[in-house]
């Protein structure tokens, strides 16, 4: 198994969820969010996988996520699952862009798996500034989406799943283990190393108490059967290893 942080940058967040990445010009913004932004491409030994697909931006004229795929020797159609924790904006906006009315994917050989219950709900927060409801409708009529009914078991032998909620009401956590070696995804439940540093229950979680209840049974079982954590919004560090 090969792990590689697909790193997109630190941003500002307001209250409004306007993303603005940060550089010289764009400094911190006093009352906002500071956040990475980090999906993660996993190479198995039968698949290509993404956690997460991260924003939509375009830089220099590229979409972000498909440049940075490239420098790891991966083309957007060498992906063939697609693993969505939940549907916030910042997490699904990579999945493609619209040109002329018409939604075009970037990775069409992929499977995309969303748990269902998240995409009802999630479609029915049209004005919430956390979702992109034109791109979720899309989502939903792809026909390489994999709705996933059940809330807990396997995609394959290496690909488990467990829909935990918390950060929102259907969240999903994943694990993948080939060979001796597991990695564990919490996606914004556990975002961040220093979540686990303070037993807060966050504002900006659906469930702030269930989402701190998570971190530490997580925290537990990673120091018991030595996990790697992927973290996704975390400022510096990509995983933390016990």
């Amino acid at each position: 198994m090969e792990i590689f942080p697909i790193e997109e940058g630190i941003y500002n967040v307001d209250k409004e969820k306007n993303l603005t990445i940060l550089t010289e010009v764009n400094k911190p913004v006093p009352e906002s969010i500071r956040m990475a932004v980090r999906p993660f491409l996993i190479k198995l030994k039968n698949d290509v996988v993404l956690l997460d697909c991260g924003l939509g931006i375009r830089k220099q004229g590229s979409f972000m996520i498909t440049s940075l795929l490239k420098q790891h020797g991966i083309e957007a159609n060498q992906i063939t699952k697609i693993l969505l924790s939940h549907l916030h904006k910042d997490h699904v906006e990579g999945l493609g862009y619209f040109q002329d009315g018409l939604f075009v994917q970037h990775f069409p050989n992929a499977s995309v798996y969303v748990n269902r219950q998240e995409l009802e709900y999630s479609l029915m927060q049209r004005g919430n500034p956390s979702y992109n409801y034109n791109l979720l409708f899309q989502l939903s009529v792809m026909p390489n989406l994999q709705i996933m009914t059940e809330l807990q078991g396997y995609i394959n032998p290496e690909i488990s799943f467990e829909v935990v909620g918390g950060h929102t009401p259907y969240h999903q956590a994943f694990w993948i283990s080939e060979m001796d070696e597991t990695i564990f995804y919490g996606g914004d439940n556990l975002p961040q190393a220093h979540y686990l540093d303070f037993p807060i229950a966050y504002k900006t979680d659906y469930d702030g108490r269930k989402a701190r209840e998570l971190r530490q049974l997580w925290e537990r079982q990673a120091k018991s059967n030595h996990w790697k954590i992927l973290l996704y919004h975390d400022l510096i560090l990509p995983k933390l290893t016990y």
